[in-house]
């Protein structure tokens, strides 16, 4: 089961990208994340299921 937040390494893995391209994704906007705490960026499963579908959806 995946959790409902997922750390970078986790979204990295889940992905296959590497940590920049990950970041790259999340400042352009297109993957949301949140900050939990003062530090802790964390992606919401959803947010990577949404992006995911996104991409087959353009390349269909």
């Amino acid at each position: 089961m995946t959790p409902d937040l997922l750390t970078v390494p986790e979204a990295m893995t889940v992905l296959k990208v590497s940590r920049w391209t990950l970041y790259t994704l999340i400042r352009s906007g297109e993957l949301r994340s949140v900050i939990v705490g003062t530090r802790c960026r964390r992606i919401p499963a959803a947010a990577l299921e949404e992006y995911v579908t996104r991409l087959c959806e353009e390349a269909a």
